[in-house]
C-alpha cells in the first residue's frame, strides 16, 4: 500500500487564443501547484479496479462521478493500457479538492494514480510517458503530473517548467454554484474577451522577482463569461483586495476565486472577509 497526494492547481492567467482544427481551443496560461490536495492510498490486488470515495467534506461531493466516469478511474484504465498488463488496483480517495471549481481537482487524482501505479507496481515508466497517460485522460493531467510553476500552450498539455518563485499564501473562496469548463469555453466563443494576459511578460517579470509588476498583468479571460453566471465572483474579488490581497483572480473556468499574499495572518484577514461556500487557506508548493 502506498499513499499520494492529488495537489489541485491554480491559473494565474489564462488566456485563448482560438478554435484549433480539431475542436479544441489553443490556450496559453501560467498554472500554479498548491498545497490543498486529495489524498489517496492504492493497493495491489490481483486484477481490475475498486474505486472507494469519501468526498463528504467537500459542498456538492455527491455529484462526483464514481466508476467509469471518475477520472481517478479512467487513469487505472488508460496507465492498465499503456502497460499492457492487468495491473489490479484498489483506490481510497478522500476529496479536499471542491468540485466543479477551476482547481483540477479531477486531474489532480487521475495525475496521482498515474505517478501511484508506477511506484507500486514499479514500472520504471519516465516523466514523459507518465504525461502520456495523462493526456488521454485530460489537458491539465501532464500538468499535474510535472507540478511546480509552468506555461500551459496547445490543448494544456504543451508544458515549459518556470523558475520556482516565492511560496506565497493563497486564499481560495468558491462561491455557490458550479460551472463546467465546456460550457464556460462554449459562452466564450461567443463572446470573446479584448484584453488578454501578456504571459511572456509575466514569465520576464517573474524571473527578476519584480512580483508586483507581474500582480498588475494577471487576467483570465474566462472571469467575464463566469460573472454573467455567478456575479459573486466579482464580490469575492473586491473583498480579497480590500482586506489586503496582492492579486486576486478566478481560476480556471471558475467559480473559485484566489488571493496571494506575503503572509499567513494577512491570508487570515482574507479569509474572515470574504463570504464564500468554501474558503481554503494554503499555499503555492
Amino acid at each position: 500500500m502506498l499513499k499520494e497526494l492529488a495537489r489541485a492547481k491554480i491559473n494565474l492567467t489564462l488566456d485563448i487564443l482560438g478554435i484549433r482544427a480539431d475542436g479544441y481551443h489553443e490556450v496559453s496560461m501560467i498554472m500554479q501547484m498548491i498545497e490543498l490536495a486529495d489524498e489517496l492510498e492504492l493497493k495491489k490486488i490481483s486484477s481490475g479496479i475498486n474505486l472507494k470515495m469519501d468526498a463528504t467534506e467537500i459542498i456538492g461531493g455527491e455529484k462526483i462521478p464514481t466508476y467509469e466516469k471518475n477520472l481517478a478511474w479512467r487513469a487505472a484504465i488508460e496507465f492498465q493500457k499503456f502497460c499492457g498488463k492487468n495491473l489490479g488496483v484498489s483506490i481510497e480517495l478522500k476529496k479536499k479538492i471542491p468540485a466543479a471549481a477551476g482547481l483540477a481537482g479531477g486531474s489532480a487524482d487521475a495525475a496521482a494514480v498515474i505517478r501511484g501505479m508506477n511506484r507500486l507496481y514499479e514500472t520504471n515508466l519516465t516523466q514523459k510517458e507518465l504525461c502520456t497517460i495523462g493526456e488521454r485522460i485530460g489537458s491539465d493531467v501532464p500538468f499535474c503530473i510535472i507540478g511546480g510553476m509552468c506555461l500551459a500552450e496547445g490543448r494544456g498539455e504543451i508544458l515549459t517548467q518556470l523558475a520556482p518563485v516565492k511560496k506565497f499564501n493563497v486564499v481560495l473562496a468558491k462561491p455557490s454554484g458550479e460551472i463546467s469548463t465546456a460550457w464556460a469555453y462554449k459562452n466564450y466563443d461567443a463572446n470573446p474577451a479584448k484584453n488578454h494576459p501578456p504571459n511572456r511578460k509575466i514569465i520576464e517579470q517573474f524571473n527578476r522577482g519584480d512580483y508586483d509588476a507581474a500582480f498588475k498583468n494577471f487576467s483570465n479571460v474566462l472571469e467575464g463569461v463566469a460573472l454573467k453566471k455567478i456575479p459573486e465572483i466579482a464580490d469575492c474579488k473586491r473583498k480579497m483586495l480590500l482586506a489586503g490581497a496582492k492579486v486576486a483572480l478566478m481560476s480556471g473556468s471558475g467559480p473559485t476565486v484566489f488571493a496571494l499574499t506575503d503572509d499567513a495572518l494577512t491570508a487570515e484577514k482574507i479569509a474572515a472577509e470574504v463570504e464564500a461556500a468554501q474558503i481554503f487557506i494554503t499555499k503555492f508548493h
